[in-house]
Order: C-alpha cells, then structure tokens, then sequence
C-alpha cells in the first residue's frame, strides 16, 4: 500500500495506537473486490467500510472546525477501547478494531446501536467478521421467501468468499450453518480471569478489587448482574456513593473499580449528562492510572462531542 506509512504516522499522532496488521489485509481485499464482489459486499450483506477507512482512502482528511478527529464515527455508547471500521445494515451495526490495553488491536468488536444486547468480541480480525456474516447470510438465503434471488446472490457470496479466503480463513471448508456451528457455537464462552465483568458484555483489562466482587470476564449471570447495576444506577444517591468509592480505590492505587464503574456508567449514560459527567471522569481516571493513555484522550474528546447529530465528522473535501 502506498499510503501505508501516512496511514501509520496518522494514527500514532492523532490516536496514539498502532494499527494492526489485519486492517491492512482488509483493506487491500477490499479494494481489491470487482463489481461483482462488491455488490455482494454492500447489497448482499449490508457491510461498507467507515470510520478509520475513511482515512485509508484519504490519509490527509480533516475534521470540521472544532470537532476531533478522534470521534469521527464514534457512536454514543462506543467504549473507548473501539474503533469503528466497518458498518452493517440494520440497527446500527457497527464494528470496531478493539484497543483495550490502550496500544495494541486484540481483535474485533461489534454490536447494534440500536438494538439490544452487548458487544461481541468473538471475530479476531476485521476479515474474520466478514467471513463470519457472510455465513449467516449464505444459511439464511435457505428460507424460500428469498425465492430466485438466493441463487443470484449466493453466486455473488460465493465468489466474495473465495476472495476472502485468499486472504484469511481458508482453512475452514465449512459454509452457512456449518461453519457458524463450528466456529461460534451457542455456547456459555468460557470464564476469562484476565478480565472483569461489565455491562457492555465485553469485560474491562484489569486487575484488582471491585466493590460489588465483579467476577471474571464470563463469570456471572449476565442477565442478574445487569438488572442489579441498572437498580443501583436509578439510586442517585447510591450512584453518587459509588462513584466515590471508585475514585477513592484509584487515588489509593486500584483502578479496577474506576474502570468497571466507568464503563457501565458510558454504556448506560442515555443522554443523561450526571452520568456522562462521572463516566468521564472515572474512564479517564483509570486510564491514566493503568498508562492507557491514548483511551484516556480518547475518553476525553468523546465526552466533549457525545451529542454531536452525527457520527461523521469529516469536512466536505
């Protein structure tokens, strides 16, 4: 790639995180992709690039006057740690590179803006989260509602997958059903002691004390522990008591608390600005005292723009 050591320069400067290896790879099949390929890509699945790919494609664009570039396509309730590349069709999909040491993509994230539910971890890299829709669609284009099209458009998906699979997961034969059954069972995932229970489903990178005894990562009844935080979160006073504690442990040398807390508070802020406030100033909090301190900034530019009307953020070239 040509544009490559702008695309590198650019995100050391402006974001202060390394861009991983497999967003090239994305982007060279991506752009690699004929008419064909691409109406499978857009049409037949929905997905387009955006976000950080806009920069790809120009290495040099701005952001409007005021505005941080660091929150161009950055949803509401995007934690910090997320990088949106790519966009689906429905309900705001969306997926993110996913920076949660504040320096390295560990994988992918991904989950509806506005739809229930919570992030979803489980793709490692931005090709993988295609191929891994791309199935979905191939087992779903078996209902005969789809009617003569399922043959057109699994022409098309076919082709794009093997695209794909010349890039990455060409070691998988298995298509539609199979390869989800394969790949992503309906599975409990298993228990992650790295990291610590959060709302958002996607756990926190930290280790510590956590005033409610968080369990690790995958560890508790999701469905229990999000009806008991949303409880304590309607309490203002108990809300206030707990944002205190947060910020006492970190001043003492125990983010784990701060980090947690903060992140339940920005995935439950809607649109309520005490919540944002304490989010804000606990993600940052932790962040700093961890040395993540590109989602610290991160954190920081989100709070000052989180009402902006739109998630695009470029100026008009």
């Amino acid at each position: 790639m040509e544009n490559r050591a702008s695309i590198e320069e650019r995100f050391q400067r402006d974001w202060g995180l390394e861009p991983p290896e497999s967003i090239f790879r994305f982007w060279e099949f991506h752009q690699s992709l004929d008419a064909d390929e691409r109406r499978a890509m857009h049409d037949d699945l929905w997905l387009g690039t955006a976000g950080i790919m806009d920069l790809f494609a120009d290495p040099g664009a701005r952001p409007r006057d005021g505005i941080d570039i660091r929150v161009h396509w950055r949803f509401y309730r995007d934690p910090p740690e997320f990088l949106t590349f790519m966009t689906g069709g429905s309900d705001g999909l969306h997926y993110g590179l996913w920076f949660e040491d504040g320096r390295t993509c560990t994988g992918v994230a991904s989950y509806y803006s506005n739809d229930g539910g919570g992030l979803d971890t489980s793709a490692a890299t931005p090709l993988e989260a295609v191929r891994d829709y791309l199935e979905r669609v191939w087992f779903d284009l078996d209902d005969p509602r789809h009617g003569e099209g399922a043959t057109e458009a699994r022409d098309r998906l076919r082709r794009l997958r093997d695209k794909l699979t010349a890039y990455e997961t060409a070691d998988r034969p298995e298509v539609g059903r199979a390869y989800s059954d394969r790949y992503h069972p309906p599975v409990i995932p298993p228990v992650d002691p790295d990291r610590i229970t959060t709302l958002d489903s996607a756990g926190a990178l930290v280790v510590g004390e956590t005033a409610l005894d968080r369990p690790a990562h995958n560890g508790a009844d999701q469905n229990k522990f999000a009806r008991y935080v949303h409880d304590l979160f309607q309490d203002a006073e108990a809300r206030e008591e707990s944002v205190a504690d947060a910020r006492g442990r970190c001043a003492a040398g125990d983010p784990a608390e701060a980090l947690v807390l903060g992140r339940d508070l920005h995935w439950t802020s809607g649109g309520d600005p005490v919540r944002e406030a304490h989010a804000h100033e606990l993600l940052v909090m932790a962040y700093r005292a961890l040395g993540r301190s590109a989602l610290a900034e991160i954190a920081d530019a989100h709070h000052r723009h989180r009402d902006l009307p739109s998630v695009d953020v470029l100026a008009d070239q």
